[in-house]
């Protein structure tokens, strides 16, 4: 296919286009009317759409297309776990078994949201056919976000759309162009809340039986960041800006654009584009999210007492957040007597299942979630979730007001007692998994996924997170030496969650 005329701004005596990326221009400098080169400049516009033509609907549903005005934004998505949604293994697996499971009644339960462009136009209806979808109308693709028309609900993807040409976007000021219509939209403007609401329906999820066992939508708006005052959506988060231009044609200003990668705390566990710039990004979200503080009691004894303190300071949302069923995050606490661990909790191996681990382990602090099925019973099934138990996590502040009833201590403590003595140094760090091992493990002895999967889960270690007391930190909170110097209250004081 031949990229459109893209005209950025056109005059009735400079017609300009843009052919690919190498930005064919054509003015009046390439000779008169009746020149040469001005028949080839016209034969070249002829190739690429006649004046109104325009992309096709059908061309506008490919990102590919997308990507010869949009080459940036379009390799930033290509990375993402958006554009990664239907191939995801693991999703596939999951959605297979809960098919299976429930002889058909998921339905669309799980690819309204991981295919909805393969939805909304018929092809798939249980996301099982996915290999017969052409490549384009898979995961969440560009046509799918800019067509964006209402929403209609807070969860399951309730989003209409337009299915038009007209492409919408944050910018309030499009440049006319003979590709696709363009119109402003505040639901695709990181700056209006109206865009956190597009993204929350599909990161809000209530099972069939009602166990809402996704919520960050809701844990956005029930949060400071969602007030006017505040004004910080997911974008502002997700997708950072920088100035640079919208489309690579001629004519076209410089605008503060934003980053199509949207990192969250997934990554691709098969050969996907952008692999690398994905997961540095998402270690960069994950870095910007928790801080921590560190309280020991000085070795006197057999025993010490050791205080973590964490902070959920920059996440819109609790940490973490999503399916926090399957979202594993731990404390790694070690302690040392020169090179030599003399007592450790969460010192778990890069291949080890945190499952299980409370038996050996009893001081892992760990948050996260327990989806419960209608016996009130633990279950891995989300098909099966009739609730959840939503355990420990770090809470996204609600107010600043301390006498405002909804304000919440977002600081979270967890006390140690450090056996055997005569250590010198303490090391922490806060730990992630996206998915937890023992799902993988299950789905590969169930012949659902391929072995090979295991090694490509990932385990993030949050830098901020990353402290060392030594034995020369001097006491500065009661009885115990605090890193950083100066702790939060509930750290000082020693206090359990």
């Amino acid at each position: 296919m031949q990229p459109p005329d893209l005209r950025a701004s056109p005059g009735a005596d400079a017609p300009r286009c843009a052919a690919e990326r190498a930005r064919t221009v054509c003015d009046p400098g390439l000779g008169g009317r009746g020149s040469p080169t001005m028949m080839l400049v016209m034969i070249g516009l002829l190739a690429c759409h006649s004046p109104g033509e325009g992309l096709t609907l059908e061309e506008l549903q490919d990102p590919e297309t997308c990507a010869e005005c949009h080459p940036d934004h379009h390799s930033q998505w290509s990375g993402s776990m958006h554009a990664y949604a239907s191939e995801d293994p693991i999703f596939r697996a999951l959605n297979e078994k809960g098919q299976e499971e429930t002889e058909g009644g998921l339905g669309d339960f799980c690819v309204q949201c991981h295919a909805p462009l393969a939805v909304e136009l018929g092809l798939t209806t249980d996301g099982l056919d996915l290999d017969s979808v052409p490549d384009h109308l898979r995961g969440i693709t560009c046509y799918y976000c800019h067509q964006i028309e209402s929403v209609t609900d807070d969860h399951n993807n309730p989003l209409q759309l337009a299915m038009d040409r007209t492409m919408r976007g944050a910018l309030r000021d499009p440049i006319d162009n003979e590709a696709h219509p363009t119109a402003y939209s505040a639901l695709l403007d990181r700056d209006e809340a109206e865009s956190s609401h597009a993204c929350g329906s599909c990161h809000d999820i209530v099972t069939p039986l009602g166990a809402h066992i996704e919520r960050t939508h809701l844990e956005w708006k029930d949060s400071l960041f969602s007030q006017p005052l505040f004004g910080l959506n997911c974008g502002s988060c997700h997708m950072s800006g920088r100035d640079g231009v919208a489309a690579e044609v001629e004519g076209v200003p410089l605008r503060r654009i934003h980053d199509h990668s949207m990192p969250g705390m997934d990554l691709a566990v098969t050969p996907f584009p952008e692999a690398g710039a994905q997961r540095a990004a998402v270690q960069e979200i994950l870095d910007d999210t928790v801080v921590s503080f560190l309280c020991v009691q000085p070795p006197t004894g057999d025993t010490s007492l050791a205080v973590v303190s964490l902070e959920n300071v920059a996440g819109g949302h609790y940490f973490p957040s999503g399916a926090t069923a399957d979202r594993r995050v731990w404390v790694e606490l070690v302690a040392y007597s020169g090179d030599q661990i003399v007592w450790s909790s969460g010192d778990v191996a890069a291949d080890e299942p945190l499952l299980g681990r409370e038996e050996t382990d009893p001081d892992l602090w760990r948050l996260h979630s327990t989806l419960l099925d209608v016996a009130g019973e633990p279950t891995h099934d989300f098909w099966e979730a009739a609730d959840i138990d939503y355990g420990e996590l770090l809470v996204v502040q609600t107010t600043l007001d301390p006498t405002d009833p909804t304000y919440v201590q977002t600081h979270r403590s967890h006390n140690y007692l450090i056996r055997g003595g005569g250590f010198d140094r303490v090391t922490l760090a806060v730990k992630a998994r996206p998915v937890p091992l023992d799902l993988i493990d299950s789905l590969i002895a169930e012949g659902r996924l391929a072995p090979e999967i295991r090694d490509e889960i990932p385990t993030f270690t949050l830098g901020p997170t990353m402290l060392e007391w030594t034995a020369d930190v001097p006491v500065n909170s009661g009885s115990l030496a605090c890193v950083p110097e100066a702790p939060p209250a509930s750290a000082s004081a020693g206090t359990s969650p």
